[in-house]
């Protein structure tokens, strides 16, 4: 068998584990998930993307609501459209936890609040007082903490995805979103702020590239 599709197998494998430990009983649900994160239009938000969030938040934590914040993850990316349809791909997924996980028995309280994870991560800006909003968004957004080299094939996957839309329309939409963060607050966990150097390093540089792009000096 290639070593690829060992690897495969592998991640399946770790995802489903981790998966029962968050919600037993429930091995149905957690393998649609996986599919949807399998689809071959996703050449970042993909598996991999679901796996890395799951151990950053691991990785993070302190005194919070696992649970919660383990199923958000979950279903932060779960409909992933290119372009998006009627709603908002954070809407849409944020609507698939609520009726997928209102049939594996979840109490309104905890539907309320996986939803409302997923659809903090549309802007990654918590409320004061949120420690689950931010241990979702600080996971969600560590690729920005990475090593240069892995930032640039995040950054290369990401691009893949949208080929379709022109160079100059795709640096500036993203310029728009990623130049509020190379200033200021981009980590509020206590572990996760010490990232927020390289994170802005990787940020600088990716949006000098795109202002280049764009044609702004």
């Amino acid at each position: 068998m290639p070593t690829s599709d060992l690897l495969a197998i592998d991640l399946h494998d770790d995802l489903m584990a981790r998966w029962d430990v968050t919600l037993p009983h429930q091995s149905e649900l957690g393998e649609s998930l996986i599919q949807r994160y399998s689809e071959p239009h996703r050449l970042y938000h993909d598996v991999h993307h679901l796996h890395q969030v799951l151990v950053t938040i691991d990785e993070l934590a302190d005194d919070h609501d696992l649970f919660l914040v383990r199923l958000g993850a979950w279903f932060h990316d779960a409909i992933y459209d290119i372009p998006f349809r009627e709603l908002t791909n954070e809407e849409a997924s944020a609507r698939l936890s609520v009726r997928e996980l209102s049939r594996a028995g979840l109490e309104q309280e905890d539907l309320t609040q996986v939803s409302r994870l997923v659809r903090l991560t549309a802007t990654h800006v918590p409320a004061s007082r949120d420690p689950e909003g931010e241990l979702l968004c600080d996971a969600d957004l560590a690729i920005l903490a990475t090593p240069p080299d892995d930032y640039d094939a995040y950054v290369a996957a990401v691009r893949a995805e949208y080929a379709a839309v022109p160079d100059e329309e795709f640096a500036a939409a993203r310029l728009q979103v990623l130049e509020p963060l190379t200033e200021g607050e981009l980590f509020r966990t206590s572990k996760g702020r010490a990232r927020t150097a390289a994170a802005q390093a990787n940020l600088r540089r990716e949006c000098a590239g795109l202002r280049a792009i764009v044609g702004i000096d």
